[in-house]
């Protein structure tokens, strides 16, 4: 498989999307920047926030960020506009991850369960696992902000994609590599597959499932920290491994005008990875009701 290195030193990269006119927005954790990267590699700021994480778009163009140290969910416009749209109401967020739009034009996000504050006193990788999380699934209107936990209790949630036909949902559950299904409407946790190749704590630090996306005919691609991009098939099988430059892939996205591109974010080597992969990805939903 061709692997191309899109973008080298790039400060913890995660969240990446694909926009219509062929750039790139991303995140750059270390540096706590939201960055928009044109088709020749030029990148600029558009605004930093502390520490954002996932990246959805919206039709209006505007993205959606879950920013890990407000604990909130904004909309950042490209010009730089940042605007917070919801902090969680009576039960506040505590770590938000991941989030995608859903068919109903409802925003859909993973929420870690625990305080960034308290995953740094974590001494070293392993404690990470003994720690008390509570990781959620929100659901959260983005006219009005309003939010609702539809599941929670989970160690570590993370990436979160839906299903090609908008009947799926699947959430990572990082720190035991477990991928759980919903259908839509219905809320019940099912578990769906497993993205280690080992028992988790094997790996000698944290390792496990982060962001996810689907192509056109259902196969699930997912970022596995410490390991490798993992396809499941759409009945949680593991297809294949795909061995990359670095071994921390954070995210990925598929490109909007050359859906059988994926761009992955690697976090060891600070890169934005290309790859040419065999099915278009599926379309992405916004906040538009289809």
């Amino acid at each position: 498989m061709d692997i191309r290195v899109l973008e080298k030193n790039v400060k913890n990269p995660e969240g990446p999307v694909s926009l219509p006119d062929g750039t790139w927005v991303f995140t750059e954790m270390d540096i706590g920047a939201i960055t928009h990267m044109t088709a020749d590699g030029h990148r600029r700021c558009i605004a930093a926030t502390g520490l954002p994480n996932g990246l959805a778009v919206s039709a209006d163009g505007r993205i959606w960020v879950t920013e890990a140290k407000q604990r909130a969910l904004l909309a950042v416009s490209l010009d730089g506009t940042v605007e917070t749209i919801s902090t969680g109401g009576e039960e506040p967020f505590l770590l938000p991850n991941d989030l995608c739009f859903g068919p109903d034009g409802m925003i859909y996000m993973t929420d870690s369960g625990i305080l960034h504050s308290e995953m740094q006193k974590a001494k070293g990788p392993m404690e990470a696992y003994d720690l008390p999380y509570d990781g959620r699934l929100y659901v959260i209107n983005p006219k009005t902000g309003e939010s609702r936990i539809l599941d929670r209790g989970f160690r570590l949630t993370n990436g979160i994609a839906f299903s090609p036909d908008g009947q799926y949902l699947y959430l990572a559950e990082t720190l035991s590599g477990e991928i759980f299904r919903y259908r839509i409407g219905v809320w019940e946790r099912e578990p769906f597959g497993n993205v280690l190749k080992n028992s988790p704590r094997s790996y000698g630090r944290v390792a496990g499932p982060d962001g996810m996306a689907c192509d056109v005919e259902g196969d699930l691609y997912v970022a596995v920290i410490a390991q490798d991009l993992t396809v499941l098939a759409p009945d949680g099988k593991v297809l294949r491994h795909i061995e990359l430059p670095g071994d921390n892939p954070t995210n990925l996205a598929f490109d909007v005008n050359e859906p059988t591109r994926l761009l992955v974010t690697e976090s060891s080597r600070g890169e934005l990875l290309m790859l040419d992969v065999p099915t278009a990805g599926a379309p992405l939903f916004t906040d538009q009701i289809q």
